[in-house]
């Protein structure tokens, strides 16, 4: 009988064996050596692992008396439990798997004494099922290995027991000598070593990634620190000290965190700007910081120079100029409170230094600079003729320094701060169309620079375009504009409600004693208001009074209608000078 196995369907083979056939062990796949002898189906065949085994009628021993047939009861499979291996990380071992050992045939039996081979034992009624039947080996476990039938007999047999050992000789016959391992067995053993091997490189590989990633921080950690502790050839210079005297340093719209520390390194407040810009780059305040002029001490570190700079009390040079401010100081004469004029902001801005010793230019130094050459200060082309004949040279400059927010360096002097101011506000005015306007309303651009002063200190924005056409429709019809705003600006003072003795006086700006516009702006407007008389509303009112605090402003073209508007005022408590 072939050693291979039995294809699907094929009809056992049969033997003619004794009705007691002997209990034999097998190996099932994991080499664990199980009892196996199944029941009979029927009188006549008994299956024995892969053979069916047929009982004939010929005469052979009875079985002794103490044998009793033993009782078949189907046995009970239990599932097999696998435990998975453990394996233990970082070093993976492939568990023991022992290849099976085949044997090449089968030795020599030895049954011992205890029995013959036809007498079963006590315990051969017991009867276990195997977990697998594929391809069993056969192992004798009690009487081991054998390669001739009569070595498992102390004594040669009795002769009446010759067809029983013919019987015994036809079975061994029939074990084939070399039982080979299963596929299936083979392909779990191939698969469960190439999953511990591949296992075994996974382990290999991570422990070489762990291993470079903790030498990689390790060696950033060791170059970090040891640049902070001793420092390197690459840190950035930095000063240590309390600083020196003040220097002052410009801002530039749009300058960058890098263009910033270049210019505070050329001006030695800090030793580099790398050092600079790694301190700013970590600000959030740095943000803040806008163009303009800044204090700041030499040689301080550079963490020190950024909250310098970020502190509004280094900002020098910076002033605000708001509409209808005049050149000079004036005073409220219901209040007595002063208002400073744009000399005085100029002073104030430019003063360098810790408090109580700081360095200021002087509000007489500004005056005297603002007296000076009009060519030096960048008065226009368009306004140097009138300018030049101005009667009070302290006042030439009125209305030609722009309102609104100012940057200057305050170290450049009087005269360079005056010209610088005179020259961006002349470029602004021009941005209006202050050149071409003075076509369309008959006046030239320094006039109507004139008349935009006058328009800024007599009415409310909302009221801008209506003054213009009162200015312009009076002076079509040579009518003095008898505005009070030109009263005070002589006399230095504000006030609503003029006296008659203060408009008697006659200077080059009361437009009570002289007809048409005063020598100069009495003011400088704002962009709004010079725009009005660029483009005034059509209308042909001559007369125009404010009637209440709220600012508002009656106009009409006839006296009678006016005369009615003042008296509203003065019922008011409006023009009441109290004077």
């Amino acid at each position: 009988m072939s050693n291979h196995r039995r294809p699907a369907g094929e009809r056992p083979e049969f033997q003619y064996v004794p009705r007691e056939p002997r209990r034999h062990r097998y190996l099932d796949e994991d080499d664990d050596q199980v009892d196996y002898a199944p029941p009979p189906e029927d009188d006549d065949v008994v299956t024995t692992g892969r053979h069916a085994v047929v009982y004939d009628d010929r005469d052979v021993d009875e079985p002794p008396a103490h044998y009793t047939e033993p009782v078949f009861e189907q046995p009970v499979y239990e599932d097999p439990v696998y435990e998975r291996p453990v394996y233990e990380r970082p070093v993976y071992e492939q568990p023991f798997d022992p290849e099976p050992v085949y044997e090449d045939g089968y030795g020599p039996r030895s049954y011992g004494d205890a029995r013959a081979y036809r007498e079963p034992a006590a315990d051969d009624h017991a009867y276990d099922e195997p977990a697998y039947v594929e391809e069993p080996a056969y192992v004798d476990e009690q009487y081991g290995s054998h390669t001739h039938p009569d070595d498992r007999y102390d004594t040669p047999p009795d002769q009446p027991d010759v067809a029983f050992a013919e019987a015994e000789t036809q079975i061994i016959s029939a074990i084939p000598e070399e039982i080979p391992p299963t596929r299936a067995h083979a392909r779990t053993q191939a698969r469960r070593r190439k999953q511990a091997t591949g296992r075994a490189r996974r382990g290999k590989l991570f422990g070489a990634l762990a291993a470079a990633t903790v030498l990689t921080v390790l060696i950033g950690i060791v170059f970090v620190g040891g640049r902070m502790f001793f420092g390197g050839p690459d840190a950035p210079a930095d000063y240590a000290g309390p600083g020196g005297p003040d220097v002052v340093v410009q801002v530039h719209p749009g300058d960058t965190a890098e263009e910033i520390a270049s210019t505070l390194a050329e001006r030695d407040v800090v030793a580099s700007g790398s050092a600079f810009f790694n301190a700013a780059v970590q600000s959030n305040a740095m943000n803040s910081v806008q163009p303009g002029f800044y204090s700041l001490p030499t040689q301080i570190p550079a963490d020190d120079a950024v909250q310098e700079l970020i502190d509004p009390t280094s900002r020098v040079g910076q002033m605000i100029i708001s509409e209808g401010r005049q050149l000079h100081d004036t005073t409220d004469v219901q209040t007595g409170a002063k208002k400073k004029g744009i000399y005085t902001l100029i002073s104030e801005a430019s003063c360098i230094g810790e408090a109580g010793q700081e360095q200021c230019i002087g509000y007489d130094d500004l005056n005297a600079a603002g007296a000076g050459d009009l060519s030096a200060l960048g008065v226009p082309d368009w306004a140097k003729d009138a300018v030049a004949g101005v009667p009070d040279r302290d006042r030439q400059l009125e209305g030609l320094i722009a309102a609104g927010s100012w940057d200057f360096d305050p170290t450049a002097g009087p005269a360079a701060i005056l010209q610088r101011l005179v020259t961006e506000s002349s470029a602004s005015y021009e941005k209006t169309g202050i050149l071409t306007a003075g076509d369309q309303v008959g006046l030239t651009p320094y006039k109507m620079l004139i008349a935009a002063s006058l328009v800024e200190r007599e009415a409310m924005p909302d009221d801008f375009s209506k003054v213009a056409r009162v200015i312009l429709n009076r002076l079509a019809v040579n009518q003095a504009l008898q505005f009070d705003s030109t009263v005070n600006y002589a006399l230095d003072t504000t006030e609503l409600a003029t006296t008659d003795a203060d408009r008697a006086q006659v200077t080059p700006w009361n437009t009570y004693a002289s007809p048409g516009l005063p020598a100069t702006p009495i003011s400088s407007p704002s962009i709004g208001a010079l725009q009005a008389v660029e483009q005034p509303a059509p209308g042909d009112w001559i007369y125009f009074v404010t009637v209440d605090s709220k600012g508002t402003t009656l106009f009409t073209k006839s006296y009678d209608e006016h005369l009615a508007n003042i008296d509203q005022a003065l019922n008011n408590g409006i023009l009441n000078s109290g004077r």
